[in-house]
């Protein structure tokens, strides 16, 4: 009989939860536009206000805060180049954007475009080799020239190697400057405690399918009072910033994931954490010359992250051959996936190319089990043998 899948590509995209799978349909065969005024659609406009309520709760942020997007890679770009354009407007000089090496492509790509099209001038500090914001770098930086600058874009864990960023430091250095800071929370919600109103930042970015809720949707949460320009101009939905016909079912079951993740998140960070170290432990009993990428376990790394690199292969190579077996993992970013290219966050940590190119992301999350854990183990020795042995060819 055919082995059960194991996946452990969570940081991509995780199953569905229960809860949010019933508040999707239930309502998929409601009707009502939540920008009309009749009885449906007030009926609409109440579940998508109760489910704003519901994600405010969670995150310790306003409702008013709220605004719904089609998730991560809108509502990065919304804070971006909205933040940018909306600073530059009220201040010419401000063209300057802070930001750092490791981000995912959904913060990197507007942030080239706006350097190639609209003049931004872009800054990309440099992490250690723990793939961490160096901080003494990014006080450097604002201070140089503070009135220069519109934003500052930090993630709060990044998605490949799994390391935590100094977000409070951030944040301490940026306020004494008056400049706002944009947090990529995609990785970090449900896996990590995040309060928008506790950690002093001014938009923070999160998505449901990272969190078990549907795909397609997400926010985008800021400051009421920070201008953010529109990039999506019609009926002027959200705060007149993200015009759009709502997405009634899949905002419910964004605020049922939400919620549900966030209640757990605890419970959950301590059973994927003792997961992880096993398989860290058991693989590397395996293959004796595989390391750990990012920080060590512990309080700077996500729970269920563990980035491993194999010397001497290629983790294309190795990422088909467990493929065959029924172990599904990443060489990264999914949304880079196979590109044969090194990665620009191990580059960044500073690792040379043959080093960005050997190594695999297992990411855990609330359907991984121990069996999966033994299956992987099971196969992880013959996958590298033959990795290497192709590549020797």
């Amino acid at each position: 009989m055919t082995q059960p899948l194991v996946y452990l590509d969570h940081a991509a995209t995780t199953p569905m939860l229960p809860a949010a799978i019933e508040a999707v349909t239930r309502h998929l065969t409601g009707v009502g536009n939540a920008s009309s005024l009749h009885a449906s659609g007030r009926g609409a406009r109440r579940i998508v206000e109760e489910s704003r309520e519901t994600i405010a709760g969670a995150i310790g942020a306003r409702p008013g805060d709220v605004v719904f997007t089609s998730g991560g890679t809108e509502s990065d770009n919304l804070a971006l180049k909205g933040i940018f354009w909306a600073r530059r407007e009220q201040d010419p000089r401000r063209t300057r954007i802070l930001s750092t090496a490791i981000e995912h492509h959904a913060v990197l790509d507007p942030l080239d475009w706006l350097a190639t099209y609209d003049d931004a001038d872009v800054e990309l500090l440099p992490v250690t080799s723990e793939g961490i914001l160096d901080v003494e770098a990014f006080r450097a930086s604002i201070a140089r020239d503070p009135a220069s600058v519109s934003l500052v874009s930090v993630m709060w864990a990044n998605n490949e190697v799994g390391s935590l960023q100094p977000i409070d430091e951030v944040v301490a250095i940026a306020t004494e400057h008056q400049v706002p800071v944009h947090t990529d929370a995609v990785q970090a919600l449900g896996q990590v405690p995040v309060d928008f109103a506790t950690s002093g930042v001014d938009a923070l970015t999160f998505t449901g399918h990272k969190v078990g809720g549907p795909y397609g949707v997400g926010a985008l949460v800021v400051r009421r009072d920070l201008a953010v320009s529109a990039l999506v101009h019609g009926g002027g939905q959200e705060r007149d910033i993200r015009s759009g016909t709502l997405d009634v079912p899949a905002i419910a079951g964004l605020a049922a994931a939400v919620e549900e993740s966030v209640k757990h998140q605890h419970d959950h960070a301590a059973r994927v954490s003792a997961l992880r170290d096993d398989l860290l432990r058991r693989v590397v009993e395996v293959v004796p010359d595989a390391h750990l990428h990012g920080a060590p376990p512990g309080p700077l790394r996500l729970p269920g992250n563990a980035h491993i690199g194999f010397p001497g292969c290629e983790g294309d190579s190795l990422l088909m051959l467990l493929d065959a077996r029924g172990i599904e993992c990443s060489t990264g970013s999914a949304c880079s996936a196979g590109v044969p290219q090194p990665s620009h966050v191990l580059l960044a940590m500073g690792c040379d190319d043959d080093q960005a190119r050997h190594s695999l992301r297992f990411s855990l999350g609330h359907s991984t089990t121990p069996a999966d854990i033994d299956r992987l183990v099971e196969a992880i020795g013959p996958v590298v043998e033959r990795a290497r042995a192709a590549r020797a060819r």
